[in-house]
């Protein structure tokens, strides 16, 4: 194989660039890179493109992602998970514990309820997001202010698996479905201040992202172990899987002829496009190009936005 998607079933304490450059030294190649930075906190699934798979590593920016997580409502952290130091929050009373019990958790669950609607998330302080060029995480750890400005995200299921109590505090286990962009550390966050007790991650694990799921990821033990004795067919996938959420058209032999040469072409006749969304443009079952419509003097056209496979 010249490149493939390896997914990888990241360890708690890995940050995402070590995964990186585990991957380097197992397939002997200095292109690779991942899709999704995880916390090193958190564990699960993360897609590491090398190789000619790099090609596609753009067009997973807007993958839907899925979580399982653990909260811990009793005090809050600065990095909203385990490894922070606590700013907020308190533990319940036996009073509180006993009315939590007798009310089936109520008021946890109608604070995940309100979460689960939110449209708009303000982001840790602890996060990879940029401000002036900066991750605010090395201005956090730097004691420097940081403003994020709430983002849109969007929430399309939020189940919570189970509630128990452990040394004074509610735990919540619970899965979330969502867009990319949000934090679920953030989600304890804000289910901690709206019971007032507050809350953090203290167990973080992805679970889907777009077409990928964990049961198909290899620990990196496993993927050492495969590639001394079967090769990387055994754990590494090929680049079309990363392409799946987009739609797809065959071309002609004479399109293809063109398509490789750079040319944009006609729109077919028989094929329904939107201008400006990206399509897949097949050739005898590959991808040869993502694709857009564009309209030129009157007439729509199919622009190439990557070429990926030019073989006839």
């Amino acid at each position: 194989m010249n490149g493939g998607i390896i997914l990888l079933d990241k360890p708690s304490g890995m940050t995402s660039m070590a995964c990186d450059n585990f991957i380097k030294r197992t397939m002997g190649t200095g292109k690779v890179g991942h899709s999704g930075t995880l916390d090193p906190f958190a564990t699960g699934l993360l897609p590491i493109f090398w190789g000619d798979a790099l090609k596609v590593v753009r067009y997973t920016d807007d993958y839907d992602k899925a979580y399982s997580c653990t909260a811990f409502f009793g005090s809050e952290t600065d990095t909203e998970d385990t490894e922070g130091e606590i700013v907020g929050g308190r533990m319940p009373s036996p009073e509180e514990l006993n009315e939590l019990e007798a009310t089936d958790f109520k008021a946890v669950r109608d604070a995940f309820s309100k979460v689960s609607s939110m449209t708009m998330q303000e982001p840790p302080l602890y996060s990879a997001k940029k401000i002036n060029g900066q991750k605010a995480y090395d201005l956090a750890r730097a004691g420097k202010k940081v403003d994020l400005p709430p983002h849109p995200v969007r929430i399309d299921s939020l189940e919570i698996k189970g509630i128990r109590i452990e040394g004074g505090a509610v735990l919540v286990d619970f899965t979330v479905s969502c867009s990319k962009g949000t934090y679920i550390r953030s989600i304890c966050r804000d289910a901690g201040r709206i019971t007032g007790f507050g809350a953090h991650a203290i167990a973080l694990r992805r679970i889907k992202a777009g077409p990928f799921s964990i049961d198909d990821a290899f620990t990196p033990e496993q993927i050492s172990a495969l590639a001394e004795v079967s090769g990387e067919e055994e754990f590494s996938v090929s680049r079309e899987t990363a392409l799946t959420h987009l739609k797809k058209f065959e071309l002609e032999a004479s399109e293809h002829k063109d398509i490789i040469l750079g040319k944009k072409i006609a729109v077919p006749a028989d094929t329904d496009l939107t201008e400006g969304v990206l399509y897949r443009a097949m050739y005898l079952g590959k991808t040869a190009a993502v694709v857009y419509k564009s309209e030129e003097e009157g007439k729509a056209v199919l622009r190439i936005d990557r070429m990926l496979w030019k073989d006839d």
